[in-house]
């Protein structure tokens, strides 16, 4: 049984999490850390959970009873609390913030992306887990890489639900601002482009192209729909457009062939195919000499807790999929 350690568990991703692991058959939840929610149930907070769980919020923090942490922590918070905090060097480390997701000589994170990185997730002792927008927009882009077609700048357009935001109310994931509304932020700038670009640049060898990403603020609670658009090389006859389709479809296939979560559809794709799973999709069309590449995820689980899971799965030698066997809704 994997002993776990939740830090930061109030939170939707908290919330999130400790539902996956209270189904999941080997692990056993420790300890929940709220300091603004110690002593009051967990189903106080995460009303869903009422029925499943007694397990309380705590301010302690017995590391030497766990093998793993989860830090649920907002970004920068995760390097603030190592300062602080000595963790015992045998208990795994999962982060589900920005803090360690680039490469870097000052930490040992891998970055936590199993359809690129699952051989170094096995053997690491601290996971980086990757952003929402950046997990769609790189499974959407990576077998792109993988065939050298990113030479020219992408457009990508991708849209979250308000749970993207966090728990934490503000401006822009009231109610009443948020239903029947859209908007952007972030244009061009969004913090998630730099491990975009580490990981393109891993699988292609070299990324000389920009992503252009626009993120869209969605009227729905949770999932990601992101659209990317590449300029393909020059071709000739209506014919060799077909044959380059067929071709980019066999490499979108085999590159995710033995992925345990994301997979190819050879149907255009519904946001609520994957909502309230662990599933990715993919899908491309070309139109003369544009790739346009169509991904969905649920921003809570393969974005964020999720992957989490499943990293932690490959950390401790596990089935991948354990504790992740969710279903998407029929309507």
């Amino acid at each position: 049984m994997t002993r776990i350690g939740i830090l930061g568990a109030a939170g939707y991703t908290g919330g999130e999490l400790i539902r996956l692991l209270l189904n999941h058959p080997s692990a056993e939840i420790v300890f929940a850390n709220s300091e603004s929610n110690a002593g009051n149930l967990v189903s106080d907070v995460h009303e869903g959970l009422l029925g499943e769980t007694d397990l309380r919020f705590t301010s302690e923090m017995p590391f030497e009873q766990v093998d793993v942490v989860f830090f649920c922590f907002g970004h920068g918070k995760s390097e603030a609390f190592l300062r602080e905090h000595t963790i015992p060097a045998h208990v795994k480390i999962i982060d589900l913030a920005q803090d360690f997701r680039l490469k870097s000589d000052s930490h040992d994170y891998v970055y936590g992306l199993p359809e690129i990185n699952r051989e170094t997730i096995c053997q690491a002792q601290h996971v980086a887990n990757p952003g929402c927008f950046a997990t769609a927009i790189q499974l959407a882009l990576l077998p792109a890489a993988y065939l050298n077609l990113l030479k020219e700048d992408v457009s990508v357009n991708a849209i979250t639900g308000s749970t993207g935001a966090g728990q934490k109310p503000s401006a822009t994931t009231h109610f009443s601002w948020r239903a029947d509304n859209l908007s952007i932020y972030k244009p061009f700038q969004h913090q998630h482009l730099a491990e975009i670009q580490q990981s393109l640049r891993q699988v292609q060898g070299y990324l000389d192209a920009s992503i252009d990403f626009i993120p869209y603020r969605g009227p729905f609670a949770r999932g990601i729909f992101c659209t990317a658009v590449v300029r393909l090389p020059k071709g000739g006859s209506a014919r060799d457009e077909d044959q380059l389709r067929n071709d980019i479809v066999s490499a979108y296939k085999d590159f995710y062939a033995d992925a345990a979560f994301t997979h190819y559809s050879d149907n255009a794709l519904d946001l609520k195919q994957v909502v309230n799973t662990n599933k990715a999709l993919v899908h491309c069309d070309v139109f003369g000499q544009k790739l346009l590449v169509t991904s969905c995820i649920d921003n809570l689980l393969k974005g964020a807790v999720g992957q989490a899971v499943q990293n932690m799965n490959l950390m401790f030698g596990l089935d991948e999929k354990a504790g992740l066997g969710l279903k998407a809704s029929a309507f």
